[in-house]
């Protein structure tokens, strides 16, 4: 005996599957066909095991047998890698006639340039390391900002993606830093250039855009913004410099929005909290916004005198 679907019931599922028909990018479901989140997610999660082999690896492995746990991981990743690479590729103007063939070589090529960067990619990020220990008075040892800070975290995904960004393969970048993103509350965009000794203290709610240059030792506190000045353009904007340039020796406290492609923020500049910013800024400035007037009233505890102490703070 058929299993019985009630009449109503039955009706929402033919509206919703009717709605599949036509040509939207919402109704995307070839799956064979998209790149696979968990996959590019796990691959991350591996990345991290070979940039910081004693922190990430299985505890299971001696010492004497790491490397070849380590040689593992970086095959599986290759492979790994490669095939959504060669899914994404598809998405791009320059091979959208090209055979599976094709491109499964070119995602070959990009996968093993991607991987042979990975000694640069550790060598920008010990000095990352050293610009949080050295940044961090409550920093006990580089060993815990490897393991618990957030800051390191987003900035160790955002060079892995940079490189893949550099070598042009589409969406992957963004979907690595957007996991990050969702993990630590920083969004850096995969497009971003951003030099040695990064430090972002805190970290919750910074945002740096897509065209933003960044120099040597800067440090970036929580809620900061690096973004654009408007997006009414769409699509006319992209590739063109929307986003702030930052100087070397830069500290941008807490809050602080800088905005717009023209605008450069010189060499040893401190942002003060809360700092709105369209204009560049020259070399050596402290820039802080105006102090907020604060009000104080004290406040009695005493029953009695209660309707007494509102009537004398009315008078302020």
């Amino acid at each position: 005996m058929g299993q019985y679907i009630d009449p109503k019931i039955s009706g929402v599922v033919d509206l919703i599957l009717n709605d599949y028909e036509d040509d939207r990018t919402v109704n995307q479901i070839d799956m064979h066909n998209q790149p696979d989140k968990t996959a590019i997610i796990d691959v991350v999660e591996k990345l991290f095991k070979i940039l910081y082999p004693g922190y990430y690896s299985d505890k299971v492995y001696k010492i004497y047998s790491l490397k070849n746990s380590i040689s593992a991981i970086i095959e599986d990743v290759i492979y790994r890698l490669k095939r959504q690479v060669a899914i994404v590729l598809k998405y791009t103007d320059n091979n959208e006639t090209a055979s599976e063939v094709e491109l499964d070589k070119k995602a070959e090529e990009i996968t093993l340039a991607f991987m042979r960067k990975i000694p640069d990619i550790r060598a920008v990020l010990e000095t990352d390391i050293e610009a949080a220990f050295e940044g961090d008075p409550a920093a006990k040892s580089k060993e815990e900002i490897i393991f618990s800070y957030p800051g390191l975290y987003a900035i160790t995904v955002y060079r892995l993606a940079h490189e893949l960004q550099l070598l042009k393969v589409p969406m992957i970048p963004r979907m690595m830093t957007e996991h990050a993103h969702g993990l630590t509350g920083i969004d850096i965009h995969p497009g971003a250039t951003i030099g040695k000794y990064f430090f972002i203290d805190h970290g919750t709610g910074i945002v740096i855009g897509e065209t933003t240059i960044i120099g040597e030792h800067v440090k970036i506190y929580q809620g900061v913004t690096l973004g654009g000045l408007s997006t009414r353009g769409g699509q006319k904007l992209s590739g063109v410099k929307r986003h702030p340039t930052i100087g070397n020796n830069v500290t941008i406290y807490s809050g602080a929005s800088i905005l717009g492609g023209e605008t450069v923020i010189g060499d040893d500049v401190v942002v003060g909290g809360n700092t709105f910013l369209i204009n560049s800024v020259e070399k050596g400035t402290s820039v802080t916004a105006k102090k907020q007037e604060l009000k104080y009233r004290t406040r009695k505890n005493d029953s009695a005198k209660g309707a007494k102490n509102e009537g004398d703070a009315s008078k302020e």
